[in-house]
């Protein structure tokens, strides 16, 4: 899911990639190539200067063969609409490749909210959610967080959709607050996600997660937690970088520490943690003489320049798209294995679907029962994704992604069919 110039051009490769190796039509491929629905909305701000700004969102819905839309919504100021678009076509593989009952779709608005009030940012993000309600719902499109928002823009979402249908209908988004109906493990449950595939493709690599060298790239909500978790399962992370640069030590780190020296001192980035060895800078990290390398941060930092020298036998993609088409054909002849983001970072929507049934079932379910069924589905995806790839394609060939995109892209065109659609 490597992000170019054009998103929606690239998503479009990979999904033709797919669709030849599963021998489909022209006609299948078209009917995958193209969203079922884009919502574009016109979002018009009173500013606190007086001023009056107008920002555009959009919603796009890309296939509903397996269930309601589901995906999340971005607040950037480089967001487009090709963008948008790739995003939600791959949250149509990424869901059916988990295995949960809900179609791709995904949300963004083209501005640089870091830039707003509290006053303008509230503002935006209602007035954006009232300009797509007709089309979201529980059992139509359930909304999410993504880059930039967070479970206060899900609580503005939920409180006006509520107020426009008069009824209190919290399974409309997902990654909400614990008191309108969130999980406490929604907070780590990409992060624990990405963890879990680490460790049992550090299995099947190696024979085992114990004892094996990590370098993570990001130390944000994705990264923290999922060095926190790889430390809990016996790896040892020796290195952790964020926008400031990265740290390294032979010895590894414990990511607790690191989490409650930088609260002390009221910082948010790893530089500032004292016990390391070196510092080392974000390139620096990805070729380090590791076993395993985590992708946490952005996308495409694993090039065509940089992968000759990336030396981890095991990449396991944290972030959406880190690993661009070119490099990642490099790695797969060298005989790296990539865990795609497709599976790796699906821990989130996983837990946002479990969200969505213990709201519908009135908050039955316990957090430690949410966690460890997101563990299994974890487990259960990599190992199916890997049988797949072990029996159906051939290695030097094709690689794990593309393992993930065949069984998610026939079980869509399944439910297709069977539905009528084609």
């Amino acid at each position: 899911m490597a992000i170019s110039k054009d998103p929606y051009v690239e998503a479009k490769k990979q999904l033709r990639s797919a669709v030849d190796i599963l021998g489909y039509s022209e006609e299948i491929y078209e009917m995958l190539a193209t969203p079922e629905r884009i919502v574009q909305v016109k979002i018009p701000v009173k500013m606190d200067n007086g001023s009056l700004k107008i920002f555009t969102g959009w919603r796009v819905q890309h296939n509903s063969a397996l269930g309601p839309y589901k995906g999340g919504v971005r607040y950037h100021p480089e967001t487009n609409l090709s963008e948008v678009m790739a995003l939600a076509m791959w949250m149509t593989w990424k869901n059916s490749l988990a295995d949960i009952p809900y179609g791709g779709a995904k949300g963004g608005i083209q501005v640089d909210p870091f830039q707003l009030s509290p006053r303008e940012l509230e503002t935006l993000s209602r007035k954006y959610f009232a300009g797509i309600s007709k089309f979201v719902g529980v059992d139509r499109d359930v909304p999410a967080p993504d880059v930039n928002t967070n479970p206060q823009t899900m609580a503005w979402f939920i409180d006006e959709y509520s107020s426009r249908y008069d009824a209190q209908i919290y399974g409309v988004v997902t990654g909400k607050p614990l008191e309108l109906g969130g999980l406490q493990t929604r907070i780590f449950s990409t992060g624990l996600g990405v963890a879990t595939v680490a460790r049992e493709a550090a299995k099947k690599v190696f024979g085992s997660i114990e004892g094996r060298t990590v370098a993570i790239q990001g130390f944000g909500n994705v990264g923290f937690y999922t060095a926190k978790f790889l430390n809990e399962m016996g790896a040892k992370v020796v290195a952790i970088s964020d926008v400031k640069g990265g740290i390294y030590s032979s010895k590894g780190f414990d990511a607790d520490e690191i989490k409650a020296v930088l609260d002390k001192k009221k910082s948010m980035f790893v530089v500032d943690y004292p016990n390391y060895e070196k510092k080392i800078s974000n390139q620096e990290l990805l070729e380090l003489n590791v076993d395993i390398l985590v992708p946490a941060a952005i996308e495409n930092v694993i090039t065509e320049e940089n992968a000759p020298r990336v030396k981890a036998k095991l990449i396991v993609e944290g972030a959406n798209g880190p690993t661009s088409p070119e490099a990642e054909e490099y790695l797969t002849k060298k005989g790296i294995v990539i865990v795609p983001d497709t599976l790796a970072n699906s821990g989130g929507v996983i837990m946002s679907h479990i969200e969505w049934v213990n709201n519908r079932m009135g908050g039955w379910i316990t957090e430690d029962e949410a966690k460890n069924r997101l563990i299994q589905k974890m487990e259960n995806n990599l190992n199916m994704i890997w049988k797949f790839w072990d029996s159906k394609l051939d290695h030097e060939k094709h690689n794990l992604r593309m393992a993930a995109y065949g069984i998610a892209v026939d079980k869509v065109v399944r439910a297709m069919k069977l539905r009528g659609w084609i």
